[in-house]
């Protein structure tokens, strides 16, 4: 059923439309009473008309009203009017992290930051006996305060069964397919549920483990082209280490989500207070870690460079070896002295050296004529010259 703007759900003015999903429609609206904006989910029909779910919602809408805590989006009423149920929660100003995903990564101080107050919602609902069961980004808002969790145990309400859980589709932006809506929770589904048996406090623990993942890595841990091949990822395959995706990432933080994501429940951390601790301590390392990291990348660098320079110069230096030997070994013509008996003469002795370095040629005039004359070779074994 589709409000529109200005109806009436008891004292809560609809003013339009937020977006649809498997658990309903969620519109905002202004509390009279109170003069504020809150954000209403009406039910689905299967829900307000089994009165065994009717009355496990109503049960675990209180329980959720009583549970206080910074990063999980407040309930505040319930209520029913004309045959439609409706829930009323806290209205936040943000975007899911869904939607920051489509950017990419995350830096890692932001995905630790988150992940701790994820996980310490957690911890808080499920010391209350309550199973998110759908956790995924879609589900996850942010907002300037920190995540807020959304719909948190109204996935319980639906009936059990592969297919029941595979068609839970928390509150999301736009309408989707229902092939988009499987797709869309089974990214996140542990094992048990894609196998449609009873999930519990470590099945939330598992779908963590997936969102952490895509929050550093920017890439889904568990992927495919159609929901059969998604599941058989979950059931079977075990996705790339995050280091080998995103070098920088500690390899603490690598092993706390390997963990996470256990085909078996009873491999996973058991509890969602010590994966916070966890992360907490990673995060109080992470920054002394990543300078580490990156001292160690530069290292590598500049080891890489000397090698570079030094391999560089010995070429360099055999080259050199190699042309002074050269030149070493090159036969160089005898050294030869001479000397040259010219005539008296007033005027400009004129000398000239043969191109082979063989003859030295001098022209003199003495007595008014002018000689030719050879001086002795500067090589041996060669005649004189002829005047």
């Amino acid at each position: 059923m589709t409000l529109a703007p200005g109806a009436r759900l008891g004292p809560y003015e609809i003013l339009s439309a937020i977006g649809a999903g498997g658990m309903g429609e969620v519109y905002k609206a202004k509390d009279a009473r109170l003069d504020r904006i809150v954000a209403i989910k009406v039910l689905p029909s299967h829900v307000a008309s089994d009165p065994d779910l009717k009355q496990r919602f109503e049960r675990e809408a209180k329980t959720l009203a009583a549970l206080s805590h910074p990063h999980i989006c407040p309930v505040f009423d319930v209520g029913q009017q004309d045959g439609i149920d409706f829930l009323v929660m806290e209205y936040l100003d943000g975007q899911t992290l869904a939607q920051r995903l489509e950017k990419g990564a995350l830096p890692l101080d932001q995905a630790l930051q988150y992940g701790i107050q994820i996980a310490d919602a957690l911890d808080k609902a499920h010391r209350k006996g309550i199973i998110h069961r759908d956790l995924k980004p879609g589900n996850v808002m942010l907002t300037k305060s920190g995540v807020k969790l959304l719909d948190f145990g109204l996935a319980k309400l639906q009936p059990a069964g592969a297919v029941a859980g595979m068609s839970v589709a928390a509150t999301i932006t736009s309408p989707l397919t229902a092939q988009g809506t499987i797709l869309g929770t089974l990214h996140y589904m542990a094992p048990e549920q894609v196998e449609g048996k009873e999930a519990d406090a470590r099945s939330d623990i598992f779908s963590f483990g997936a969102i952490v993942y895509e929050m550093t890595t920017g890439k889904r841990a568990f992927d495919g082209k159609s929901a059969a091949s998604v599941m058989a990822a979950i059931l079977e395959r075990e996705p790339p280490a995050m280091s080998s995706l995103q070098p920088l990432t500690p390899p603490a933080l690598d092993h706390v989500v390997s963990q996470c994501l256990a085909k078996d429940p009873d491999e996973r951390w058991q509890s969602a207070s010590d994966l916070m601790r966890e992360l907490k301590w990673i995060a109080e390392a992470g920054s002394h870690a990543s300078v580490r990291a990156v001292e160690a990348a530069r290292r590598v660098r500049r080891e890489r460079i000397a090698w570079a320079a030094a391999a560089l110069l010995a070429g360099v230096s055999a080259v050199a070896v190699v042309i002074a030997l050269a030149l070493r070994l090159t036969p160089s013509a005898p050294e030869m002295r001479l000397e040259i008996m010219t005539p008296a003469t007033s005027s400009p002795l004129h000398f000239a050296l043969s191109p082979d370095g063989g003859r030295v040629v001098f022209v003199a005039s003495g007595d008014g004529q002018p000689h030719n004359r050879c001086t002795r070779p500067t090589k041996p074994h060669q005649p004189l010259c002829q005047s």
